[in-house]
């Protein structure tokens, strides 16, 4: 479930078979006069819309009754709910939902239509809103996957250090010393400090400098983690492999960051 705020009108949109539903039970609200879902669907070119949209998306659209029930549009005594178009013609481009979040919903092409109903404008705000939510998803799954990239090649980093840096006479806090420690040789190679040295620096943030690290960080992140287990299990010396790391960051940073200029990146 998400939200929308058009001209200071707050929209619900819910997930339903993959697709974007908008509630249009919200969108009334920021038209002017008391209007009704009913208002809108006895209008002719609203029936028509939606025909044509079932007819394209819809294998079990019952066309017969939907031709029975838009001849009637324009008449006076015509009215039909959303819930009743949905049981006498199968369509799926509108839900009536009961329950929490109820309202009538509408799939996204048609919600748009809908608010041309309202108003142009209303329009206009509404598909920039809604473009500006798709881009925020679109980013956050990247960084999502990105950080769970990350995750996956530390595995290989703790793997390296475990076969190479651990003795067996070391106890757990040792252990979990030498791996914090090897941690931190990534930390300062690309961030230019320690975990604890962040934590000082920001007490009130809650989780880890990796935590508030940006996408490209986490791409070089990701990289140098591997670069890592190579040259531990080469035998370097840790004071070299920070030199080497931090030369790598620096040079992969650089290369992102002009990726990034160019939008290839964030495309």
């Amino acid at each position: 479930m998400a939200k929308l705020t058009v001209k200071n009108t707050e929209i619900t949109i819910l997930r339903i078979n993959n697709e974007d539903y908008i509630c249009i039970t919200d969108m009334i609200k920021a038209k002017d006069g008391e209007f009704f879902v009913s208002d809108w669907l006895r209008n002719r070119n609203t029936l028509e819309y939606i025909g044509i949209w079932e007819k394209v998306y819809n294998s079990n659209f019952n066309y017969g009754e939907f031709a029975t029930i838009k001849s009637q549009a324009g008449l006076n005594n015509f009215k039909i709910s959303a819930k009743e178009l949905v049981e006498k013609t199968n369509v799926i481009s509108i839900r009536a939902k009961a329950g929490r979040y109820g309202g009538t919903y509408a799939h996204k092409d048609i919600a748009f239509e809908f608010a041309m109903w309202i108003s142009p404008e209303f329009k206009f705000y509404l598909i920039k809103d809604y473009q500006r939510l798709k881009e925020e998803e679109q980013n956050a799954i990247g960084w999502t996957a990105k950080r769970e990239l990350a995750k996956i090649n530390y595995h290989i980093h703790t793997d390296a250090i475990k076969h190479n840096l651990i003795p067996a006479e070391l106890t757990p806090l040792q252990i979990s010393y030498i791996y914090a420690n090897e941690a931190d040789v990534l930390n300062v190679a690309l961030f230019g400090m320690t975990a604890k040295e962040w934590h000082s620096q920001n007490p009130d943030l809650k989780g880890n400098i990796r935590d508030y690290a940006t996408i490209n960080e986490l791409i070089c992140l990701s990289n140098m983690e591997n670069i890592n287990a190579v040259l531990i299990n080469d035998g370097i010396s840790q004071r070299d492999r920070l030199i080497k790391l931090n030369q790598i960051a620096i040079q992969q940073m650089h290369i992102l960051q002009e990726n990034s200029n160019r939008k290839y990146l964030n495309s």
